[in-house]
């Protein structure tokens, strides 16, 4: 995170938001599986293997749709070249579209799988110079440098850098705490609102590829 310049750190933020978001309405609408945060899904995983339920399918299936978004995600990053960050975002609102209109189909499941299509490629929008990527749909590992931060503060090392960390994670939260309020209220305007959230941070990234580079 602290390794990129403050515009696309705030890019990050909002693609936080949005993965926190969509997870939330992926958890509810699914009864209780993730569409960005696979850690909980290999749990379930592992917990439907060792107890034989239909779980463990399900969240291998969703996994398997996650890491086919990275892949195409990175893909289609690679082909725009600087222009990455918006070409990737784009398809993420094309894919949350497409989710939308299944949902209103009634296609529940293939909603759900659009979603989590959808969060694999929105982890492939924002890369560095040196090819590393922002990570926006999980936080341990951005707690555990949160954590070690803290204590390199209180050994009087380091600086305040830890607080990019912070504003990461609380994004995350904050998003899927709005997504679980929007998708209970109405499951449509749920999806239209992540759409529009997402076509909206396609635009930013486009407006800091023209101007800031």
């Amino acid at each position: 995170m602290i390794r990129f310049d403050p515009s696309h750190q705030l890019l990050a933020v909002g693609v936080a938001i949005l993965a926190g978001f969509v997870d939330a309405i992926g958890f509810v609408e699914s009864a209780g599986f993730f569409v960005s945060f696979m850690t909980g899904n290999s749990t379930r995983l592992a917990v439907g293997l060792a107890e034989a339920q239909h779980a463990a399918l399900v969240a291998a299936i969703i996994i398997a749709v996650f890491i086919a978004g990275v892949v195409a995600g990175s893909l289609v990053g690679a082909g725009a070249g600087r222009r990455r960050t918006p070409a990737v975002l784009l398809g993420v609102t094309i894919l949350l579209t497409i989710a939308t209109l299944l949902r209103l189909e009634g296609e529940g499941w293939s909603a759900i799988l659009s979603l989590a299509l959808a969060m694999g490629v929105a982890n492939t929008a924002i890369a560095g110079r040196d090819g590393s990527v922002i990570g926006v749909t999980y936080m341990t590992g951005t707690l555990v440098q949160m954590g070690q931060k803290i204590a390199n503060a209180v050994r009087g090392e380091g600086d305040r850098r830890w607080l990019h960390h912070l504003g990461l994670w609380a994004a995350l939260v904050g998003g899927a705490l709005l997504g679980a309020r929007a998708v209970i209220w109405s499951p449509p305007l749920a999806y239209a609102l992540a759409v529009a959230l997402a076509a909206v941070l396609a635009l930013r990234a486009g407006w800091i590829v023209r101007n800031v580079g």
